[in-house]
């Protein structure tokens, strides 16, 4: 499927933001744009689903031909629920997997008890960074320094830093 997306934030604009649309390529409502649109790639057709306020889809499928397999199938009330609920899981699973990415936590055994390290990225577009900090088996914290977003964060990393008092990694 081809990857280059018409912009539709203006034609969504100028609609009345209560008013849904039902047509058979584009429905709009629940917060969500479906629009019917042509596989460049190949004869078939693609369904986009557009999150008001996001400039790209969220989720782009294939979209089932009608019954004279030359146009594309007009888009139901059943279609677009089903869309919204399937768009919406991809973007709650993409919020999720970042979320794993930018927070990470591990515990180390010290001989004064568990030690919970965390590590969590600041995804700032200029300067990201990233905060280390540990917290003892009472949750009370013991230390947090700043460090490099590119900070290889493993047990190893997280107990060395420990023996080392807590000092800013390199």
């Amino acid at each position: 499927m081809s990857t280059d997306f018409p912009d539709f934030s203006d034609e969504s604009a100028e609609q009345d933001n209560d008013a849904p649309i039902q047509e058979p390529r584009l429905w709009v409502g629940n917060g969500w744009t479906a629009r019917v649109i042509k596989n460049e790639e190949d004869e078939g057709w693609a369904v986009a689903m557009i999150k008001d306020g996001e400039p790209e889809p969220a989720l782009v499928g294939p979209w089932t031909m009608g019954r004279d397999k030359k146009n594309p199938k007009p888009l139901d009330v059943n279609a677009f629920n089903t869309l919204v609920k399937t768009a919406s899981e991809v973007l709650r699973r993409h919020e999720q997997q970042l979320h794993a990415q930018l927070h990470k936590n591990l515990f180390v055994a010290t001989d004064e008890g568990q030690i919970k390290v965390m590590f969590d990225i600041v995804p700032d577009e200029d300067h990201p960074y990233a905060e280390l900090s540990a917290y003892d088996a009472d949750g009370e914290q013991i230390a947090k320094v700043r460090t490099s977003a590119a900070f290889k964060f493993n047990a190893t990393a997280a107990a060395n830093w420990i023996e080392g008092g807590y000092r800013r990694p390199g």
